[in-house]
C-alpha cells in the first residue's frame, strides 16, 4: 500500500515537472517569432514581387514612382524673372468731405480751400527679361498710371532704376526697359500649342517672396468675361497664383515663356486653384508693337457698342440661337453705320470665321489688319446680309 502510494507521488510529480519544460520551450519559441516579426531586415521579400514596384494604395492601384522633374529648366528660368516695384504719386484733396459724394456734388472739389497733397503708393509685381540688354514684360497694373519711380530687383539681387516703354491697358501688358547687359532670359513659348492637362510652372514673388517657383495644369485656354481687361484670351491654370506674382512667368515644362501671370479668381484674396495668364503670343505682339510704335494700333469697325446676346436678346431680334454679337449701340458718324449695320443687327461671321459671343469678335477686330476690308455676315431680324467695312486704326477713328 505504501509503495503504491508512493508511486503515485512520483508519476504525478514527474508530469508536473515535464509540463514545466513544455511550457518554457513553447514561451521560448513564441518570443522568437515575435521577435523576428519585429526586425524588417530579417524578412526577406518575396521573390515574386518585382524590385521597382512601389506599394499599393488602399484602392489597389499602384503608386507612382515620383512627379516630373523640372529642376533643370527652372535652374535656367528663375534667372529670367524679376522684382518690380512702381512708385505712384497722385493728388489727393485735403477736404474732410472729399469722399462724401453728396458734399461734392453741391460744393464740388473744394481744393481751393481746403488745397491737395501728394499721395504715394507703391505697387510691388514681378516682370520677365525677354532680351540679354534689358527689355522686361510686366502687367500695366503693376506699373500703374501716374508712374514716378521704377525699381527693378533682378535675380542676383541687384536693384536698378527702370523706365516704361510703353503700357496698353486693354491687354494689362506693359513693357519696361533698365539699362543692363548680359542678363540671362526666358525664351518666348508658342501658347497656341497649349493642351489641357499640361505641366506649367508660375514664377514670381507673390507676398515679395522672391523667385518663387509652383506647379500645376493648364486647366483651360481662351477664358474671356473675367473682367481683369477689355481685351481677354486668358490661360487659366491651377498653378499658385497669389498677389505679387503679377508679371511673373508662366513656363512650359520646357523652360518656355507661354503666359504672363495676371490675375486670380479668389473669395479670400489668395490662391484658390483659378489663376490667369495673357498668352505668350499675344503678349508677345503686343510688346513688339510697343518696341516698334510706343503704342499699340489695333484694328476698329467705328464707334458701335456691341453686346452678348442671350436667349431673351435672341428671340426679340429673331435670332436662332445666342451665337453672336449683338449691336447694342451706334453713332451715326461711324464706319459702321456707313457700311449699313444698325442697332438691333446680330453680327454671327467675321471674315469667314464664326462669331461666338460679343468678346470673340472684339478680339477679331482688335486682331485685323488696319487699312484692310472686313467682311461681316450679318443677321437682322433673322434674315442674313452681308456687310463691307474698313478697318481703321483704333487712334483715328471718327469721333
Amino acid at each position: 500500500m505504501i509503495k503504491r502510494t508512493v508511486l503515485s507521488l512520483l508519476l504525478v510529480l514527474a508530469g508536473f515537472i515535464g509540463g514545466l519544460v513544455l511550457t518554457g520551450r513553447m514561451r521560448s519559441a513564441s518570443e522568437s517569432r515575435a521577435a523576428m516579426r519585429a526586425l524588417p531586415e530579417a524578412v526577406s521579400p518575396p521573390e515574386s514581387t518585382p524590385a521597382s514596384m512601389e506599394p499599393r494604395a488602399a484602392t489597389g492601384a499602384t503608386l507612382p514612382a515620383g512627379g516630373p522633374d523640372f529642376t533643370t529648366v527652372l535652374a535656367q528660368a528663375v534667372k529670367g524673372v524679376a522684382n518690380i516695384s512702381s512708385l505712384q504719386v497722385t493728388r489727393a484733396p485735403n477736404s474732410p468731405f472729399a469722399n462724401d459724394p453728396f458734399f461734392r456734388y453741391f460744393f464740388g472739389d473744394q481744393d481751393d480751400l481746403f488745397g491737395s497733397r501728394d499721395r504715394r503708393s507703391l505697387s510691388l509685381g514681378s516682370g520677365v527679361i525677354i532680351s540679354p540688354d534689358g527689355y522686361i514684360v510686366t502687367n500695366n497694373h503693376v506699373v500703374g498710371e501716374h508712374v514716378r519711380e521704377i525699381t527693378v530687383a533682378l535675380p542676383n539681387k541687384r536693384e536698378v532704376r527702370g523706365r516704361v516703354i510703353g503700357t496698353d491697358q486693354a491687354t494689362d501688358i506693359a513693357l519696361l526697359k533698365i539699362d543692363v547687359s548680359g542678363l540671362g532670359v526666358v525664351p518666348w513659348g508658342d501658347s497656341s500649342q497649349l493642351k489641357v492637362g499640361e505641366w506649367v510652372l508660375a514664377i514670381g514673388s507673390p507676398f515679395q517672396l522672391n523667385q518663387t517657383v509652383t506647379a500645376g495644369i493648364v486647366s483651360a485656354t481662351g477664358r474671356a468675361n473675367v473682367g481683369f481687361a477689355d481685351y481677354e484670351d486668358f490661360i487659366q491654370t491651377d498653378a499658385a497664383i497669389n498677389p505679387g506674382n503679377s508679371g511673373g512667368a508662366l513656363i512650359n515644362a520646357r523652360g518656355e515663356l507661354v503666359g504672363i501671370n495676371t490675375g486670380i479668381f479668389s473669395q479670400s484674396g489668395g490662391y484658390q486653384g483659378i489663376g490667369f495668364a495673357v498668352p505668350s503670343n499675344l503678349a508677345h505682339r503686343i510688346v513688339t508693337e510697343l518696341m516698334k510704335y510706343g503704342e499699340v494700333r489695333r484694328g476698329s469697325i467705328g464707334r458701335l457698342k456691341i453686346e452678348p446676346l442671350t436667349e431673351q436678346l435672341a428671340s426679340e431680334v429673331g435670332a436662332p440661337n445666342t451665337k453672336g454679337a449683338l449691336v447694342a449701340q451706334m453713332w451715326r458718324n461711324s464706319e459702321a453705320f456707313d457700311a449699313g449695320l444698325r442697332p438691333g443687327d446680330v453680327i454671327v461671321a467675321f471674315n469667314g470665321q464664326p462669331v461666338e459671343d460679343a468678346s470673340q469678335l472684339s478680339r477679331m477686330v482688335a486682331d485685323a489688319k488696319v487699312g484692310s476690308t472686313a467682311t461681316l455676315r450679318v443677321l437682322r431680324n433673322g434674315r442674313p446680309f452681308e456687310a463691307q467695312l474698313p478697318i481703321v486704326s483704333t487712334s483715328r477713328q471718327r469721333r
